[in-house]
Protein backbone atom coordinates (compact mmCIF):
# COMPACT_ATOMS: atom_id res chain seq x y z
CA UNK A 1 0.00 0.00 0.00
CA UNK A 2 1.67 3.53 -0.84
CA UNK A 3 1.59 5.90 2.18
CA UNK A 4 2.98 9.30 2.94
CA UNK A 5 3.84 11.03 6.04
CA UNK A 6 5.52 14.37 6.07
CA UNK A 7 5.55 13.69 2.32
CA UNK A 8 8.07 10.66 3.32
CA UNK A 9 7.00 8.02 1.67
CA UNK A 10 6.33 4.73 4.43
CA UNK A 11 4.01 1.56 4.97
CA UNK A 12 0.30 1.23 6.23
CA UNK A 13 0.97 0.45 9.36
CA UNK A 14 3.29 3.42 10.01
CA UNK A 15 1.02 5.68 8.09
CA UNK A 16 -2.39 4.78 10.36
CA UNK A 17 -0.20 5.12 13.24
CA UNK A 18 0.93 8.75 12.38
CA UNK A 19 -2.59 9.06 11.54
CA UNK A 20 -4.00 7.98 14.46
CA UNK A 21 -1.77 10.33 16.44
CA UNK A 22 -2.50 13.23 14.61
CA UNK A 23 -6.71 12.50 15.33
CA UNK A 24 -6.16 11.70 19.18
CA UNK A 25 -4.71 15.56 19.63
CA UNK A 26 -7.97 16.57 17.79
CA UNK A 27 -10.57 18.38 19.85
CA UNK A 28 -12.82 19.83 16.51
CA UNK A 29 -11.81 17.05 13.96
CA UNK A 30 -14.12 17.19 10.25
CA UNK A 31 -14.66 14.38 8.28
CA UNK A 32 -14.92 15.27 4.49
CA UNK A 33 -15.13 15.16 1.24
CA UNK A 34 -17.08 11.53 1.26
CA UNK A 35 -16.29 10.86 -2.23
CA UNK A 36 -16.74 7.05 -2.18
CA UNK A 37 -19.01 3.79 -2.10
CA UNK A 38 -21.21 2.96 0.86
CA UNK A 39 -19.35 1.01 3.04
CA UNK A 40 -16.40 3.78 3.40
CA UNK A 41 -19.32 6.38 3.78
CA UNK A 42 -20.84 4.05 6.73
CA UNK A 43 -17.17 3.90 8.31
CA UNK A 44 -16.65 7.71 7.93
CA UNK A 45 -20.18 7.80 10.05
CA UNK A 46 -18.87 5.60 12.71
CA UNK A 47 -15.28 6.78 13.05
CA UNK A 48 -17.30 10.43 12.94
CA UNK A 49 -19.19 9.53 16.36
CA UNK A 50 -16.56 7.73 18.55
CA UNK A 51 -14.22 10.66 17.71
CA UNK A 52 -16.73 13.55 17.96
CA UNK A 53 -15.86 14.59 14.44
CA UNK A 54 -18.50 17.10 12.46
CA UNK A 55 -19.14 15.59 8.82
CA UNK A 56 -19.24 17.89 5.14
CA UNK A 57 -19.24 16.40 1.72
CA UNK A 58 -17.42 17.80 -1.15
CA UNK A 59 -20.48 18.50 -3.50
CA UNK A 60 -22.68 20.27 -0.40
CA UNK A 61 -22.94 23.54 -1.87
CA UNK A 62 -24.99 21.47 -4.68
CA UNK A 63 -26.89 18.91 -2.29
CA UNK A 64 -28.23 22.21 -0.09
CA UNK A 65 -29.39 24.03 -2.78
CA UNK A 66 -31.56 21.26 -3.84
CA UNK A 67 -32.38 20.03 0.02
CA UNK A 68 -33.15 23.95 1.11
CA UNK A 69 -35.97 24.34 -1.76
CA UNK A 70 -37.47 20.67 -1.33
CA UNK A 71 -37.99 21.62 2.12
CA UNK A 72 -40.10 25.01 1.05
CA UNK A 73 -41.87 24.46 -2.04
CA UNK A 74 -41.32 20.31 -2.72
CA UNK A 75 -40.20 19.31 -6.33
CA UNK A 76 -41.39 18.06 -9.40
CA UNK A 77 -39.13 15.39 -10.65
CA UNK A 78 -38.10 13.13 -13.44
CA UNK A 79 -35.26 9.91 -13.54
CA UNK A 80 -32.90 10.18 -16.55
CA UNK A 81 -34.47 6.85 -18.50
CA UNK A 82 -37.70 8.82 -18.11
CA UNK A 83 -36.31 11.83 -19.69
CA UNK A 84 -34.72 9.41 -22.32
CA UNK A 85 -37.30 7.89 -23.10
CA UNK A 86 -40.07 10.60 -22.98
CA UNK A 87 -38.76 13.60 -23.47
CA UNK A 88 -39.87 15.91 -26.56
CA UNK A 89 -38.82 19.34 -25.34
CA UNK A 90 -35.95 19.65 -22.85
CA UNK A 91 -34.83 22.83 -21.60
CA UNK A 92 -31.16 23.07 -20.05
CA UNK A 93 -30.49 25.60 -17.71
CA UNK A 94 -27.21 26.70 -17.10
CA UNK A 95 -23.69 25.58 -18.88
CA UNK A 96 -22.84 22.70 -16.62
CA UNK A 97 -25.85 20.62 -17.68
CA UNK A 98 -24.51 20.68 -21.30
CA UNK A 99 -21.06 18.72 -20.49
CA UNK A 100 -23.02 15.78 -18.60
CA UNK A 101 -23.21 12.15 -20.23
CA UNK A 102 -27.17 12.65 -19.65
CA UNK A 103 -27.03 15.16 -22.10
CA UNK A 104 -25.40 13.08 -25.25
CA UNK A 105 -28.42 10.76 -24.20
CA UNK A 106 -30.96 13.10 -24.69
CA UNK A 107 -29.59 14.65 -27.80
CA UNK A 108 -28.58 11.11 -29.25
CA UNK A 109 -31.92 9.78 -29.80
CA UNK A 110 -36.02 10.01 -29.96
CA UNK A 111 -38.35 9.50 -27.48
CA UNK A 112 -39.45 5.95 -27.55
CA UNK A 113 -42.37 5.95 -24.93
CA UNK A 114 -45.25 8.13 -24.29
CA UNK A 115 -47.27 9.96 -26.77
CA UNK A 116 -44.07 11.68 -27.64
CA UNK A 117 -42.63 8.45 -28.94
CA UNK A 118 -41.21 8.76 -32.44
CA UNK A 119 -41.48 13.01 -32.05
CA UNK A 120 -38.15 15.04 -32.57
CA UNK A 121 -36.95 15.95 -29.27
CA UNK A 122 -36.22 20.13 -29.24
CA UNK A 123 -33.10 21.33 -27.02
CA UNK A 124 -33.70 24.76 -25.57
CA UNK A 125 -31.22 26.82 -23.65
CA UNK A 126 -31.24 29.18 -20.52
CA UNK A 127 -28.09 30.94 -19.99
CA UNK A 128 -25.53 28.65 -21.88
CA UNK A 129 -23.43 30.66 -22.87
CA UNK A 130 -21.79 29.72 -25.92
CA UNK A 131 -23.09 26.41 -25.45
CA UNK A 132 -26.43 27.60 -26.71
CA UNK A 133 -25.41 27.47 -30.11
CA UNK A 134 -26.25 23.83 -29.78
CA UNK A 135 -30.30 24.59 -28.86
CA UNK A 136 -32.87 25.37 -31.30
CA UNK A 137 -33.33 27.93 -29.26
CA UNK A 138 -31.10 30.13 -26.47
CA UNK A 139 -31.79 32.61 -24.13
CA UNK A 140 -29.46 34.78 -22.06
CA UNK A 141 -28.89 35.33 -18.34
CA UNK A 142 -26.89 38.19 -18.10
CA UNK A 143 -28.87 39.34 -14.90
CA UNK A 144 -28.05 35.67 -13.13
CA UNK A 145 -30.00 32.11 -13.69
CA UNK A 146 -32.07 32.66 -11.23
CA UNK A 147 -33.01 35.66 -12.18
CA UNK A 148 -33.50 34.35 -15.84
CA UNK A 149 -35.77 31.52 -14.81
CA UNK A 150 -37.77 34.28 -12.36
CA UNK A 151 -38.33 35.70 -15.92
CA UNK A 152 -39.66 32.54 -17.48
CA UNK A 153 -42.26 32.15 -14.70
CA UNK A 154 -43.23 35.41 -15.43
CA UNK A 155 -44.06 35.18 -18.73
CA UNK A 156 -45.56 31.85 -18.23
CA UNK A 157 -47.82 33.34 -15.66
CA UNK A 158 -48.71 36.69 -17.47
CA UNK A 159 -47.45 38.58 -15.70
CA UNK A 160 -44.94 39.42 -18.41
CA UNK A 161 -45.77 39.88 -22.45
CA UNK A 162 -43.89 40.63 -25.47
CA UNK A 163 -42.40 39.50 -28.37
CA UNK A 164 -39.08 38.12 -26.68
CA UNK A 165 -36.99 34.88 -26.68
CA UNK A 166 -38.24 33.91 -23.46
CA UNK A 167 -41.89 34.43 -24.38
CA UNK A 168 -41.08 32.08 -27.32
CA UNK A 169 -38.70 29.62 -24.92
CA UNK A 170 -41.57 29.57 -22.53
CA UNK A 171 -44.23 28.39 -25.28
CA UNK A 172 -41.68 25.98 -26.30
CA UNK A 173 -41.52 24.19 -22.87
CA UNK A 174 -45.43 24.91 -22.58
CA UNK A 175 -46.27 23.04 -26.09
CA UNK A 176 -44.27 20.00 -25.27
CA UNK A 177 -46.08 16.67 -24.14
CA UNK A 178 -43.47 15.92 -21.67
CA UNK A 179 -40.82 18.48 -21.10
CA UNK A 180 -37.88 18.17 -18.70
CA UNK A 181 -35.76 21.27 -16.87
CA UNK A 182 -32.34 19.66 -16.87
CA UNK A 183 -30.22 21.57 -14.70
CA UNK A 184 -27.27 21.57 -12.48
CA UNK A 185 -27.84 22.38 -8.15
CA UNK A 186 -24.72 23.68 -7.37
CA UNK A 187 -24.81 26.52 -10.42
CA UNK A 188 -28.72 27.32 -10.14
CA UNK A 189 -27.84 27.87 -6.33
CA UNK A 190 -31.13 27.53 -3.63
CA UNK A 191 -33.19 30.28 -4.95
CA UNK A 192 -32.74 29.17 -8.25
CA UNK A 193 -33.88 25.81 -7.83
CA UNK A 194 -36.90 27.23 -5.59
CA UNK A 195 -38.02 29.10 -9.40
CA UNK A 196 -37.29 25.93 -11.40
CA UNK A 197 -39.24 23.39 -9.32
CA UNK A 198 -42.13 26.88 -8.82
CA UNK A 199 -41.79 26.71 -13.23
CA UNK A 200 -42.29 22.99 -13.25
CA UNK A 201 -45.53 22.92 -10.96
CA UNK A 202 -47.10 25.81 -13.20
CA UNK A 203 -46.63 24.39 -16.36
CA UNK A 204 -47.90 20.87 -14.81
CA UNK A 205 -51.27 22.96 -14.55
CA UNK A 206 -51.31 22.49 -18.82
CA UNK A 207 -48.97 19.81 -19.92
CA UNK A 208 -46.57 17.40 -18.32
CA UNK A 209 -43.06 19.02 -17.33
CA UNK A 210 -40.63 17.90 -14.72
CA UNK A 211 -37.26 18.79 -13.63
CA UNK A 212 -34.07 16.76 -13.57
CA UNK A 213 -30.75 17.22 -11.42
CA UNK A 214 -27.47 16.34 -12.55
CA UNK A 215 -25.07 14.83 -10.19
CA UNK A 216 -21.33 16.48 -10.14
CA UNK A 217 -18.10 14.08 -10.07
CA UNK A 218 -18.95 13.76 -6.03
CA UNK A 219 -20.58 11.30 -4.64
CA UNK A 220 -23.22 13.24 -2.59
CA UNK A 221 -26.02 11.47 -3.81
CA UNK A 222 -25.25 8.19 -2.17
CA UNK A 223 -24.14 9.92 1.16
CA UNK A 224 -27.60 12.08 1.40
CA UNK A 225 -29.49 8.73 1.41
CA UNK A 226 -27.12 7.18 3.77
CA UNK A 227 -26.63 9.96 6.04
CA UNK A 228 -31.05 9.63 6.49
CA UNK A 229 -30.98 6.28 7.12
CA UNK A 230 -27.62 6.45 10.07
CA UNK A 231 -28.65 9.54 11.54
CA UNK A 232 -32.24 10.47 10.49
CA UNK A 233 -30.39 13.67 9.09
CA UNK A 234 -28.85 15.57 6.05
CA UNK A 235 -24.98 15.39 5.84
CA UNK A 236 -23.76 18.34 7.73
CA UNK A 237 -24.12 16.84 10.60
CA UNK A 238 -21.88 17.21 14.02
CA UNK A 239 -20.94 14.80 16.70
CA UNK A 240 -18.87 16.71 19.12
CA UNK A 241 -22.00 15.82 21.73
CA UNK A 242 -22.38 12.29 21.26
CA UNK A 243 -25.27 12.55 19.34
CA UNK A 244 -26.18 13.54 15.44
CA UNK A 245 -26.03 17.23 14.95
CA UNK A 246 -27.52 18.66 11.78
CA UNK A 247 -26.64 22.49 10.91
CA UNK A 248 -25.75 23.69 7.74
CA UNK A 249 -24.51 26.18 8.62
CA UNK A 250 -22.28 25.53 11.63
CA UNK A 251 -20.83 22.46 10.03
CA UNK A 252 -19.80 24.05 6.59
CA UNK A 253 -16.00 22.37 6.55
CA UNK A 254 -14.57 25.73 4.68
CA UNK A 255 -16.33 27.98 6.73
CA UNK A 256 -14.95 26.09 10.22
CA UNK A 257 -11.40 26.23 8.79
CA UNK A 258 -11.47 29.76 7.91
CA UNK A 259 -13.15 30.82 10.95
CA UNK A 260 -10.16 28.32 13.15
CA UNK A 261 -12.70 26.17 14.22
CA UNK A 262 -10.41 23.18 12.78
CA UNK A 263 -7.81 20.99 14.06
CA UNK A 264 -8.25 17.76 12.20
CA UNK A 265 -9.14 16.65 8.65
CA UNK A 266 -9.75 13.62 7.10
CA UNK A 267 -10.32 13.89 3.44
CA UNK A 268 -12.11 10.93 1.83
CA UNK A 269 -11.80 10.69 -1.95
CA UNK A 270 -11.87 7.03 -3.35
CA UNK A 271 -13.43 8.91 -6.69
CA UNK A 272 -12.09 11.92 -8.35
CA UNK A 273 -12.68 15.24 -6.79
CA UNK A 274 -11.16 18.91 -6.81
CA UNK A 275 -8.98 19.08 -3.67
CA UNK A 276 -10.32 21.78 -1.91
CA UNK A 277 -8.11 24.61 -1.11
CA UNK A 278 -8.35 25.07 2.61
CA UNK A 279 -7.25 21.40 2.98
CA UNK A 280 -3.18 22.80 2.77
CA UNK A 281 -4.11 24.84 5.86
CA UNK A 282 -5.34 22.39 9.02
CA UNK A 283 -3.47 19.06 9.37
CA UNK A 284 -4.71 16.50 7.23
CA UNK A 285 -5.44 12.80 6.94
CA UNK A 286 -6.29 11.75 3.37
CA UNK A 287 -7.40 8.66 2.25
CA UNK A 288 -7.48 8.42 -1.85
CA UNK A 289 -7.38 6.48 -4.99
CA UNK A 290 -5.29 8.84 -6.66
CA UNK A 291 -2.54 9.73 -4.30
CA UNK A 292 0.21 12.66 -4.03
CA UNK A 293 2.61 12.73 -1.39
CA UNK A 294 1.78 16.70 -0.81
CA UNK A 295 -1.72 15.90 -0.91
CA UNK A 296 -1.95 16.44 3.16
CA UNK A 297 0.52 15.18 6.32
CA UNK A 298 -0.67 12.05 5.80
CA UNK A 299 -1.48 10.32 2.75
CA UNK A 300 -2.66 6.89 2.43
CA UNK A 301 -4.09 5.28 -0.99
CA UNK A 302 -7.03 3.45 -1.38
CA UNK A 303 -8.64 1.11 -3.77
CA UNK A 304 -10.99 3.24 -6.10
CA UNK A 305 -14.53 1.48 -5.93
CA UNK A 306 -15.59 0.16 -9.24
CA UNK A 307 -12.28 -0.48 -10.52
CA UNK A 308 -9.40 -1.14 -8.21
CA UNK A 309 -12.54 -3.36 -6.20
CA UNK A 310 -15.99 -3.40 -5.81
CA UNK A 311 -18.54 -0.85 -4.17
CA UNK A 312 -21.58 0.55 -4.14
CA UNK A 313 -22.14 3.65 -5.51
CA UNK A 314 -24.75 6.33 -6.82
CA UNK A 315 -25.54 5.15 -10.46
CA UNK A 316 -26.52 8.32 -12.29
CA UNK A 317 -28.14 6.53 -15.52
CA UNK A 318 -30.01 4.40 -12.88
CA UNK A 319 -30.47 6.94 -10.47
CA UNK A 320 -30.18 4.55 -7.62
CA UNK A 321 -27.49 2.73 -5.66
CA UNK A 322 -25.93 0.01 -7.71
CA UNK A 323 -22.90 -2.10 -7.35
CA UNK A 324 -20.28 -1.35 -9.24
CA UNK A 325 -17.85 -5.16 -9.45
CA UNK A 326 -13.99 -4.00 -9.65
CA UNK A 327 -12.86 -3.89 -13.72
CA UNK A 328 -9.27 -3.79 -12.45
CA UNK A 329 -8.77 -5.43 -9.63
CA UNK A 330 -5.82 -4.79 -7.55
CA UNK A 331 -4.47 -5.33 -3.73
CA UNK A 332 -5.35 -1.75 -2.60
CA UNK A 333 -6.94 -1.62 0.45
CA UNK A 334 -11.00 -0.75 0.74
CA UNK A 335 -11.04 3.03 2.34
CA UNK A 336 -13.84 1.37 4.95
CA UNK A 337 -11.08 -0.84 5.57
CA UNK A 338 -8.60 1.94 6.71
CA UNK A 339 -11.17 4.15 8.41
CA UNK A 340 -12.14 0.54 10.59
CA UNK A 341 -8.73 0.96 11.35
CA UNK A 342 -8.75 4.01 12.49
CA UNK A 343 -11.58 3.87 14.75
CA UNK A 344 -10.19 0.26 16.05
CA UNK A 345 -6.37 1.79 17.24
CA UNK A 346 -8.53 5.34 18.43
CA UNK A 347 -10.78 3.07 20.43
CA UNK A 348 -7.67 1.13 21.71
CA UNK A 349 -5.64 4.21 22.55
CA UNK A 350 -8.63 6.02 24.80
CA UNK A 351 -9.29 2.40 26.80
CA UNK A 352 -5.71 2.76 27.12
CA UNK A 353 -5.53 6.04 28.29
CA UNK A 354 -8.39 5.93 30.59
CA UNK A 355 -6.34 3.33 32.65
CA UNK A 356 -3.32 5.38 33.28
CA UNK A 357 -2.98 6.75 36.92
CA UNK A 358 -4.20 10.32 37.23
CA UNK A 359 -1.01 11.20 38.70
Amino acid sequence: MAAWVKGGATDADTAIGAAVSLLAKARAPVIAGLSADVAAIRAAYDLAGRIGASIDTAGAVGTYAELGALSRVGAMTSTPAEAVGRADAVLVVGAAPWHTPLLKRLTGAKPTRGRAAGADRTLLALGAGSEGSKAALSCPSAGGLAEAVAELRAYAKGHLAGDTPQAELVARISAAQYGVLLYDPAELGELGVEMLQGFAMELNETTRCFTLAVAGPDQDRAVVPVAAWLTGQAPRSGFGRRVPEHDPWRFDVARQVAAGEVDAVIWLATLPVDRPEWLASVPSVALVAEAEASLADVVIAVGRPGRDLGGVLWNEQRAALTYWPASAPTDLPSAASVLGALTERLAEGRVASRSEPAC
